[in-house]
């Protein structure tokens, strides 16, 4: 570890993510100082259910957090305030009186609510709250997974009506616990995790009680909606209240959206981008709120202690790092995934080759779950080689196929794409990506964008640093990739593209799907 004594002062953020909970420690330039990490049990107790026990990550976050101090060789006059990122939409109910959870946390990929959510649509369909919270009916959310817990689990509803059950997401959990749990903890979430809940108004930032009643969810329940970056208490009480009693806990934000800020995309028409097994991508609206006609969810973004709230279109992909993980471990076509790079330079293009990876459907913007995986173009010239670039090319071509929609419903134009996660190492990948996209793509020095986030939206919040000029002054890139196709080149392959996921439609017949 560097001599962090003579370096301070440093910032905090936890992570509370789906597999795993870890703290990092920042200093003032960003970089960082200590990490520690812990994995949680996934717990499935029926086909589509995921859960999470809620006692088990809050003891977890406290080890990670003693873990990354220790490591740091540091104490709490050293950090100035600690921020959140979580996982988003996993719920949870717990007792106010006792700090026991309810239940299991019902985690975002759970899908039991799919009934429920065809139920509250009725007559109208999946936009029935759409104009109000930005979303479309589905399971991903949390308000129908609370309704869930408050149908399901005995006495509960009762208990919640009589102001004995706190709800929250992740956030609201770590930080009620951070602050002295039953002994005066705070309940709060922010912005960015109460718009994924779906009975947050996107237009007002408050609690629609028309939508809370028409899902089902008592408004006594809910934390009070504070902004991203603001002191919401200190830490008290506890392992944690010894080890870092007082300090400010300052931040809150959904992962991607933290991993917007840890981008420092501020400006209007800027965007992230992380690879990951799927992909997620946010761009800044800056202060409009824009419905989608092409497939993006609308979210919030940020919202800056009392500046207005900053908006975001979101889009994801469901298939972008496990179409290599597909080719290495179904094919054998490559033995890891670094090799598809160096076999996809071996040749100039694609040799004619498409490749739509809709293992499970396609996501956004088509959402079409009737959709299966497409190699379209195949002629005897097309080698293995080729093949592996039509894969490249397929996680750029769907990235496009997102900021295209972006642009449709937005009118802003990308001016850059700023991206991280694992497959940002592929250079190959990151130029065809800005050839298709037609605009740079950029990787930061940082790679851990999310808790980078959370540490800059804390770190606003208690003066560490100014504004978000130094954060931007902040941010290092640590390569850039400049589109350098043939506009006409471009436009072609990119009809060949739409033509190859046209092929994907209508494969299952309605009594499969």
């Amino acid at each position: 570890m560097t001599d962090a004594h003579t370096a301070g002062p440093f910032i905090a953020a936890i992570d509370q993510g789906t597999t795993s909970s870890r703290c990092i420690i920042f200093d003032r330039d960003g970089r960082i100082v200590a990490v520690d990490q812990k994995e949680h049990e996934q717990i499935f107790p029926k086909p589509g259910w995921v859960e999470h026990d809620a006692a088990e990550i809050w003891t977890n976050v406290q080890e990670v957090v003693a873990g990354a101090v220790a490591k740091a060789e540091i104490t709490r006059e050293d950090i100035k305030a600690i921020g959140i990122t979580n996982q988003r939409e996993t719920t949870l109910l717990w007792d106010r009186h006792t700090g026991e959870p309810v239940h299991n946390a019902i985690v975002w990929q759970d899908t039991r609510t799919d009934a429920l959510c065809r139920d509250l649509g009725r007559n109208v369909g999946k936009d029935r709250f759409r104009r109000e919270t930005g979303l479309p009916l589905a399971s991903y959310f949390a308000g129908p997974k609370a309704r869930w817990l408050l149908d399901n689990v005995e006495g509960l509803r009762e208990r919640a009506e009589a102001g004995d059950i706190l709800f929250g997401t992740m956030d609201s959990w770590v930080i009620w616990n951070l602050t002295g749990g039953t002994e005066g903890g705070v309940h709060v979430t922010d912005v960015t995790n109460a718009s994924r809940t779906m009975l947050m108004n996107l237009h007002r930032m408050e609690w629609d009680e028309r939508i809370c009643s028409s899902i089902g969810v008592p408004t006594e329940v809910l934390p009070e909606i504070r902004s991203s970056a603001e002191v919401y208490g200190e830490v008290s009480g506890g392992r944690l209240g010894e080890l870092l009693g007082g300090i400010p806990v300052a931040s809150a934000l959904g992962d991607q959206q933290a991993a917007l800020f840890g981008q420092t995309c501020f400006a209007e028409g800027e965007a992230k981008s992380t690879y990951g097994t799927g992909t997620f991508m946010l761009m800044n609206t800056g202060e409009k709120i824009i419905n989608s006609y092409s497939g993006l969810l609308t979210t919030v973004g940020y919202r800056i202690g009392d500046q207005d709230p900053v908006y975001a279109l979101e889009g994801s992909i469901a298939v972008t790092g496990s179409l290599v993980q597909w080719m290495r471990d179904q094919m054998g076509l490559i033995n890891s995934a670094a090799e598809i790079e160096t076999l996809a330079s071996s040749v100039e293009d694609n040799g004619g080759a498409y490749f739509v990876p809709a293992f499970s459907g396609l996501f956004a913007p088509y959402w079409r779950p009737d959709a299966r995986g497409v190699i379209a173009g195949l002629t005897r010239y097309v080698t293995k080689a080729h093949i592996a670039r039509a894969v490249l090319e397929a996680t750029a071509w769907q990235t496009r196929e997102i900021t295209d929609a972006m642009t449709k419903d937005s009118g802003v134009e990308l001016t850059s794409l700023k991206v991280d996660g694992g497959m940002t190492s592929n250079n190959l990948l990151m130029q065809t990506m800005a050839n298709f996209v037609d605009a740079p793509v950029v990787r930061p020095m940082v790679a851990e964008t999310t808790c980078l986030g959370a540490a800059y939206a804390a770190g606003l919040a208690v003066g560490f640093w100014p504004d978000t000029d130094t954060l931007r002054a902040n941010w290092r890139r640590a390569a850039e990739w400049t589109p350098d196709m043939d506009p006409e080149v471009r436009d072609h392959e990119y009809r060949k593209w739409l033509k190859a996921v046209e092929r994907t439609f209508d494969w299952l017949d309605d009594e499969e799907n």
